[in-house]
């Protein structure tokens, strides 16, 4: 459709910001000339993130919940809700949209709460097992709903659900990689097996603690290991290594630039549960050992992890026992190819592909329904 104008809203995690960007492209994509604003929360990293995209933001005073709800600051935030639905209703008048689109966090909840009011035709994407606190708000102003797993139906309307899957980074997906190539980066043999452990760019503590404490049993083992340590621990990291004594079948660093040769080197993964990863995790077919962070809202991480569980598409250890088990049972499961087989065939069964697209055309219809 011509003159197409979309309003995109939330972040406050990569977790969310990530498909809201992908989502952008897949509209781009299908229609070149469409006009799409984003709307976060000021100070959040989708202020930051968005623009290096090559898209607009606004940002509002906006800011979570704090708990238990009944602490007095959460007159501060309802406060800064109600401001920043003003805001939003601004910039809808200004922006004039067709559809909006939340992908959770803050300011989705203050936008799409806007944009049904002023009827504008609402779409959210859920990128959890176990739906988060702003799109459960929101789920009867939607008109759609995006979901990633099944028996999202106890969350949502039955009739406004579909599975679509979460956006991946499409580099990811590249068919001309080898693994003889994406070995020889991290200078391992692509004969040996290899474990990646990666707790995200920001890193893991628990995780980086597992491997520390393993290093022995990591050195005697036949396999090689990539390890992302994150940067806020990477020089830490260094200094235990260099007292410790650095494995020489460890590759140590602070962020990987190059996930694509990574994901592709690995036989197996250890990760945080996040939505984003266990999503290419699954497409890529890599068998997994999933980490569920203590730290996040209703526990959300092992929800998604016991999604793959069920299906015997991964492997789950508590935060709490990983320092004892995670390496471990990583070393034993990384030279069992007859489980590592199974694990991988059962993750990419759960794969959705061009999941941004097919999101991308569900908002396009929106608009066009809105038009007709």
């Amino acid at each position: 459709m011509s003159n197409l104008r979309v309003i995109i809203s939330g972040g406050g995690t990569g977790g969310h910001i990530f498909p809201a960007i992908s989502i952008a492209n897949a509209i781009r994509e299908i229609e070149p000339e469409a006009k799409i604003l984003f709307v976060g929360a000021e100070g959040r990293m989708e202020m930051q993130r968005v623009p290096q995209a090559g898209y607009e933001i606004v940002g509002l005073p906006i800011r979570g919940l704090l708990r238990p709800l009944w602490r007095l600051g959460n007159l501060g935030v309802l406060r800064d809700f109600f401001r920043s639905k003003r805001m939003a209703k601004d910039t809808l008048r200004q922006f004039r949209p067709q559809v909006a689109v939340g992908v959770g966090g803050y300011a989705s909840a203050a936008t799409l709460n806007a944009a049904s009011d002023m009827h504008i035709p609402c779409l959210i994407q859920e990128q959890n097992s176990f739906a988060g606190i702003t799109n459960r708000s929101l789920a009867k102003k939607a008109q759609k709903i995006c979901v990633a797993y099944e028996g999202m139906e106890r969350f949502f309307p039955k009739k406004n659900i579909l599975l679509t899957g979460n956006p991946v980074r499409q580099n990811l997906l590249n068919p001309n990689l080898t693994k003889t190539e994406s070995a020889a980066i991290f200078g391992f043999d692509p004969e040996i097996p290899t474990l990646l452990v990666v707790g995200g760019s920001l890193g893991a503590r628990t995780l980086n603690e597992s491997v520390l404490g393993s290093l022995k049993a990591i050195a005697n083992a036949p396999v090689q290991v990539i390890w992302q340590t994150g940067g806020y621990y990477y020089q830490q990291i260094l200094e235990e290594l260099e007292r410790a004594g650095k494995p020489h079948n460890l590759f140590v660093t602070d962020f990987l630039s190059s996930m694509d040769h990574a994901y592709k080197a690995a036989d197996l993964v250890v990760s945080r549960a996040g939505a984003s990863s266990i999503s290419e995790l699954c497409l890529l077919g890599k068998p997994s050992i999933l980490v569920p962070s203590p730290n996040v809202s209703e526990d959300h991480q092992t929800h998604n992890a016991m999604a793959l569980v069920r299906k015997q598409a991964a492997l789950i250890v508590r935060d709490a026992e990983a320092k004892e088990k995670l390496i471990p049972l990583a070393l034993r499961t990384a030279t069992d190819v007859a489980q590592l087989k199974r694990l991988g065939s059962n993750a990419q069964g759960m794969a959705f592909r061009d999941s941004a697209k097919v999101i991308a055309q569900e908002v396009i219809k929106l608009a066009n329904q809105d038009q007709a």
